[in-house]
């Protein structure tokens, strides 16, 4: 994570800074972010983050793919299955980003394999330890088969590359508009790293470990107020598979669409108070001067 911070991200807004120009924030955190879980799930850097900006087909499929599921939950299952069928809508352009991821993972997928057999034939055991070949060893030991994992592995992959992309890119880009938005928070949260961390023999200000970060309290504050007022992942879809009854007392009938609205949820007053809609990180600050913990029933941010 250092090293694309060091050598993709900074760069970059140097770069943007220099020239005068305007950038998409919210589209340099996607890239940052798409590089950093492809470099831990994949051990591959498709250096999407870099000063021209390139154009990756699987990292603008995460878009496409994330509007047409949206839709699934609110068109009729029929209307979105006659789309299917029809190819057309957000349907047709979920089916492109499938081809997309397939042809991006499975490719990552070969390459390692390629690699791990290069490095059989040699007899050498000092291969990186990463996310790809650890499933692929396990899986190969827990079916007792050399059989192709290649689906199970790309729909494993696809997975945590759904998770990691868009959760982190989302929770940047509001912090940094929130930050925009308070400069007394920003002006504190600059006087805290100044004051309780020290820069390296080198001068730089990184490269510190979480140890060391725990210090920076009014930092933490921030970052929890700013993912309370937008959670990365605002709302959440259940339905029961039977009638039911809720702890309220409420009927719930089968395949009911319950949505909970953590958004909602971190805008009320009941929850959080007359200032809930106030950007106020001293709110998760206790008396002795550290992390104030609420319940994950109240603060949903990482579900409950």
């Amino acid at each position: 994570m250092w090293h694309k911070v060091e050598e993709g991200l900074i760069p970059l807004l140097d770069y943007f800074s220099k020239q005068v120009k305007e950038l998409d924030l919210q589209e340099i955190f996607q890239r940052f972010t798409f590089d950093s879980i492809c470099g831990l799930v994949l051990d591959y850097d498709p250096r999407s983050l870099s000063i021209d900006l390139p154009y990756i087909p699987c990292e603008k499929a995460f878009t496409d793919t994330e509007e047409a599921l949206l839709y699934r939950h609110i068109l009729p299952e029929s209307i979105w299955k006659l789309q299917k069928w029809l190819q057309v809508g957000k349907e047709k352009k979920l089916t492109k980003a499938s081809d997309v991821f397939d042809q991006f993972i499975y490719s990552c997928i070969s390459a390692k394999r390629e690699e791990l057999s290069k490095l059989e034939v040699l007899q050498k055991q000092d291969e990186d330890l990463n996310l790809l070949t650890a499933y692929m060893k396990a899986y190969k030991d827990e079916s007792g088969s050399s059989g192709d994992p290649s689906k199970f592995l790309r729909d494993t992959f696809l997975s945590l590359m759904i998770a990691g992309r868009d959760t982190t890119s989302t929770g940047l880009t509001w912090f940094f508009y929130l930050l925009s938005k308070n400069p007394l928070v920003e002006a504190k949260i600059l006087e805290e790293i100044k004051t309780k961390l020290q820069p390296k023999d080198d001068g730089k200000w990184n490269s510190f470990d979480a140890l060391e970060l725990r210090k920076l309290v009014y930092l933490h504050g921030a970052l929890c107020e700013s993912l309370r007022l937008f959670p990365p992942v605002a709302l959440e879809h259940k339905a029961p598979i039977e009638d039911d009854i809720l702890p309220s007392g409420h009927q719930v009938a089968e395949n009911t669409k319950i949505v909970l609205s953590f958004y909602s949820m971190g805008r009320m007053e009941t929850i959080w108070g007359e200032d809930c809609l106030e950007f106020k990180p001293e709110r998760w600050i206790s008396e002795q001067g550290g992390i104030k913990h609420e319940p994950s029933f109240k603060f949903t941010a990482f579900n409950a």
